[in-house]
């Protein structure tokens, strides 16, 4: 157990980091999930809607610093491709 007043502090800090990436994380996996299950489906309108939504909310992490703009790009990029392979099959 810490006995400095900033060491106290600084495992405060973690405890609130450290939910609110989880909480980060975990949301960035449902969203992408999301279109992954649309796309399985083979529901064409259901993924390009999750899709649309995915794209909103990964570029809105990247404002918030919570993702890098390239990281959410190669995500949404990714998502896309097999959104539009739906399409084309």
């Amino acid at each position: 157990m810490a006995h400095h007043k900033s060491a106290i502090k600084r495992i405060r800090q973690t405890v609130k980091r450290t939910a609110r990436n989880r909480y980060y994380k975990t949301r960035i996996k449902n969203i992408t999930k999301a279109v992954l299950a649309a796309v399985e489906a083979g529901d064409k309108e259901a993924a390009v809607e999750a899709m649309k939504i995915a794209n909103r909310e990964l570029h809105k992490y990247v404002s918030k610093g919570i993702l890098k703009k390239n990281t959410a790009s190669r995500k949404v990029s990714r998502l896309q491709s097999k959104v539009n392979a739906l399409s084309a099959a």
